[in-house]
């Protein structure tokens, strides 16, 4: 019994120990009058003074300033004065440790319903923790924690599972605004089994039936994982937060094995968050430009937003916005993207094995996609530049099921003209808006529908006689629907229409307006299955109208003297199935093989011309001409398109892949430039003129370094080119009834080393690229007379044997980053006037072989800062301004050289597009 009283009275000295610590946990006070201190100093404050000890990160708290009195208060209530407006978030445990968390806090205790299991329906579960102190922020963190430490049960309460799998599905979505998170990593690790979300946010994993613990990780957005049990198959609906990501923490944190694991290969993809740090001319964020700066990627020079991917021409690259394609992707003479940075969500680059569901290009495909709006609450966002503004709405039209995103932008830079001191500039005029609007609506768990459009118009006039004016009109309606886990569906239709229109009307005589016009009608099915962990099969088929108007030149005004000429319209049907297996082998080895068939049909009503065969086309060798009614076949082109990709995993840092893939193109770009113009036209394929075929091999070695945060490969890639446009000598483009006479079917190859090492962690980061490549064209025909150099290769218009690029970035804090850009590439190639001579009594000039001759190489240096407001949560709206040079250097890099005969004399000019330094300021906004 002696012994039972002691044990009894220890308890019970335990007991009071234990409530007298607590009392003093409660009772320890803070008194002190704080004004304008830093964060670390109010801390060294309250240490000294108190038993208390903090522990945070320098990084999170450097723009935080505390002025505060207070007496006699509990530490418990004085942090949420000091952490008011912030996101940060306290904890205090009975040992007097302080911790100081940014996003949510952490829980010292477990929640008392831990050890109780979940069964997870459709939606997300979540379910409130226990959180020892936080501040003023929204506490939707603490879910999140929450839902960390619940315990899932999938497909409890059906029949037993014998298979011993099941098949878990469900969307990936930000917390904050119900938008889907493309591209996150959805997996387990042991056994390895896992995912991508696709571009509706959207995975699907078949795994053994048991417990697991699932993770998730995507780009901008914070880890997380998910305990669960899984009997049979259901669906996990999981809602992430928005990465805030500290100075010294890993800038894109997900997807860091991507590199290596991934099985594309050629595939660039950016966010806009990267996208924003780019230094550009006119101080707006400019995905075209940015896209310039990866490795295979060019353009002909300054001021043209027309690509070159791996040696081919700017037509062969398909860009597609939410589906819809954009046949012109600039503004103003290209010096502006079409696109309103502010609603992009991602873009993606296809340099190499091009999935199986694009087609109708040769080189390259460039994916981008809006983001659907924000389905929590009301959002803006805009900037306020020198030669333009933008400002863009979103916000739930029912709450968690649909949104809508609206955006607009406008340029006002006729002022900057005005200041050139050249009178032809005082009289010119340039401006341009685009116009945005998307919305999704989620009927159920299994229906979304998805509608976008888009309007752009621009319109500028040099000196005082034309005007030239040219739209870009978009849309379209996705549905996407789920069967079941293992497959889901969508179907869309779009519609894409660009016209331009050249008018002159200071003389009255010769007042015209010289019109173009292209619609693209396409609807199309893809469906993907997810069969196993080593089977995801993609299937679909599509269709493309296309109706040209090649041109029309009517007169304007009674007065016009100007006799009217139109070409017939054309018309053609672009059909095509597909199919792809993404097999995983081995674990180290995975395969994915696709096929493409395309079936190609020029339709009339048209007239179509015969011409002597084994001559050179022109007027004077036509032997027939054809009449085909509306709707009948003048020609049909089909065949297979080979996808083929292999991934072969070395180890857990490195890899190699190979790829193949056959490419066909039925629509040609006829342009009388060396870059995109907002005048150039598009041709149909026909009986005269095949279409372009590209064969491409390409081969990859990756390896990553220091735990994934630095990426380096190195691609080498070989093209074949058969059938692509190329001119004689003197081609008249515009308003020409046989313009199969003056177009001639080119070959040509390109091969090239790719380069790139990205850093993606700490204070700086960045990437840097090099490119070894040579694209080269050869017209060889049996028809001596339409040779062009005897025969041989010559380089196209966009060689550039080399090219350097580095995208550098430093933080200094949290709200304040600079940005350097350095590009240098070979000069592009020109013909040159080398003599004149007289023939008879007429002198001619005797020209250079097709492209012998560059000009000067190109290099230009840029230079942004960056200065954010404040990042206290509770404000009306976020700030921040971007203040950049381009070319700091003022270096003058040709555009183009020019010839004039003046006073008998031939003399050359360069023309520079940016001869200065161009100084630009930003204000950007978000609310």
């Amino acid at each position: 019994m002696t012994y039972f009283y002691r044990v009894f009275l220890i308890i019970c000295l335990l007991c009071a120990s234990r409530a007298s610590y607590a009392q003093i946990f409660n009772n320890e006070n803070v008194s002190g009058d704080f004004k304008n201190l830093s964060f670390e100093q109010f801390v060294k404050e309250v240490e000294s003074k108190t038993s208390y000890h903090f522990y945070y990160e320098p990084a999170a708290v450097d723009s935080l300033l505390v002025t505060l009195q207070v007496e006699g208060k509990p530490l418990d209530a004085v942090l949420p004065l000091v952490l008011a407006k912030t996101d940060l978030h306290f904890s205090i445990d009975a040992a007097h440790r302080v911790f100081i968390t940014s996003g949510k806090a952490i829980q010292p205790n477990l929640p008392d319903d831990f050890f109780k299991p979940q069964v997870a329906g459709s939606g997300v579960v979540s379910q409130s923790a226990v959180i020892s102190g936080t501040s003023d922020a929204p506490r939707k963190s603490h879910t999140a924690s929450a839902a960390e430490l619940k315990l899932y049960e999938i497909g409890a309460g059906r029949p037993d599972n014998t298979k011993g799998k099941a098949t878990l599905a469900g969307h990936i979505r930000e917390s904050k605004s119900g938008e889907p998170v493309i591209g996150a990593s959805v997996f387990i690790e042991s056994p390895a089994i896992g995912v991508a979300t696709d571009q509706f946010g959207y995975y699907s994993l078949t795994l053994p039936v048991g417990r697991h613990e699932l993770k998730i990780r995507g780009i901008g957005i914070k880890n997380t994982r998910r305990q669960l049990v899984l009997h049979n198959d259901g669906q996990l609906e999981i809602e992430v937060e928005e990465d805030i990501t500290p100075l010294k923490e890993v800038v894109i944190e997900a997807e860091k094995d991507k590199n290596v694991a991934g099985m594309q290969m050629g595939l660039e993809r950016l966010d806009i968050k990267t996208m924003k740090q780019v230094p550009t001319a006119f101080g707006e964020t400019d995905i075209l430009r940015v896209v310039l700066t990866l490795p295979g990627v060019k353009s002909v020079g300054e001021g043209s937003t027309g690509m070159n991917v791996r040696g081919g021409g700017t037509d062969q690259n398909l860009i597609l916005f939410n589906d819809a394609t954009v046949y012109n992707p600039s503004h103003l003479f290209g010096f502006f993207s079409a696109f309103n940075p502010d609603i992009l969500k991602t873009v993606e680059l296809y340099k190499s094995a091009i999935p199986a569901r694009y087609g109708g290009r040769l080189s390259s495909v460039l994916d981008i996609a809006t983001r659907d709006g924000n389905k929590k609450q009301f959002a803006g966002s805009g900037g306020i530049g020198l030669l333009t503004s933008r400002l863009t709405l979103e916000g739930p039209i029912l709450k968690d099921k649909s949104s809508f995103i609206v955006s607009g932008r406008s340029s006002y830079s006729d002022w900057l003209l005005h200041q050139v001191p050249n009178k032809s500039f005082k009289n010119s005029s340039a401006s341009f808006y685009d116009l945005n609007a998307h919305i999704s609506h989620e009927f159920d768990s299994k229906n979304t529908l998805y509608a976008t459009g888009y309007m752009s118009s621009d319109k500028f006039k040099l000196a005082a006689d034309t005007t030239y004016n040219y739209v870009n009109q978009n849309a379209s309606l996705k549905w996407k629907h789920i069967f079941n886990n293992r497959i889901y569906g969508v179907l869309t239709s779009a519609f894409s229409h660009y016209a331009y229109d050249i008018t002159s009307v200071e003389n009255a005589v010769n007042a015209s307006r010289l019109a173009y016009r292209i619609n693209q009608a396409n609807v199309q099915a893809d469906f993907s299955y997810f069969h196993n962990a080593k089977h995801t099969i993609d299937f679909g088929t599509s269709s493309i109208l296309y109706t040209i108007q090649p041109g029309s030149l009517r007169p304007l005004g009674s007065q016009s003297l100007i006799t009217t000429d139109v070409l017939p319209q054309e018309r053609a049907l672009e059909s095509a199935l597909y199919a792809s297996d993404l097999i995983t082998l081995t674990p180290r080895l995975s395969v994915s093989l696709g096929l493409r068939y395309s079936l190609y049909n020029a339709l009339g009503p048209r007239n179509i011309y015969r011409y002597l065969p084994n001559e050179s086309r022109s007027e004077s060798t036509i032997t027939d001409t054809v009449s085909y009614k509306s709707g009948g076949i003048i020609a049909t082109y089909h065949g297979p398109e080979y996808r083929m990709s292999v991934k072969y995993t070395l180890s857990e840092n490195s890899s190699v892949k190979g790829s193949y893939n056959r490419t066909r193109q039925y629509i040609h770009m006829l342009s009388n430039t060396a870059s995109m113009s907002p005048t150039d036209i598009w041709k149909l394929s026909d009986s005269n003129i095949r279409p372009q075929i590209g064969d491409q091999y390409a081969l990859g070695y990756y390896r990553n370094f220091k735990d994934n945060t630095i990426e380096t490969s190195i691609e080498t890639y070989y093209k074949l080119m058969h059938d692509f446009v190329d001119y004689k000598s003197g081609a008249t483009l515009i308003l020409n009834h046989h313009i199969e006479t003056d177009v001639i079917n080119a070959e040509g190859k390109a091969y090239g080393v790719e380069v790139m090492v990205k850093k993606l962690t700490g204070k700086i980061n960045g990437w840097m690229s090099y490119t070894y490549s040579r694209s080269l064209v050869r017209v060889n025909n049996a028809i001596t007379s339409d040779m062009i150099n005897g025969g041989k290769y010559y380089p196209s218009n966009f060689d550039k044997p080399h090219d350097f690029t580095l995208i550098g970035n430093y933080r200094f804090s949290r709200r304040f980053s600079t940005s350097l850009n350095f590009t240098y590439n070979t000069g592009r190639p020109i013909t040159l006037p080398l003599a004149k001579y007289y023939d008879g009594n007429s002198i001619r000039v005797y020209y250079s072989e097709r492209n012998a001759y560059r000009v000067p190489d190109y290099y230009r240096a840029d230079f942004a800062m960056n200065i954010e407001g404040n990042h206290k949560v509770k404000k009306l709206a976020h700030s921040s301004w971007t203040l950049a040079i381009y070319n700091i250097t003022g270096r003058k890099n040709p555009y183009s050289i020019y010839f004039k005969s003046e006073n008998g004399k031939i003399r050359g000019y360069q023309l520079s597009i940016f001869g200065q330094p161009i100084p630009t300021v930003t204000y950007n906004f978000k609310f």
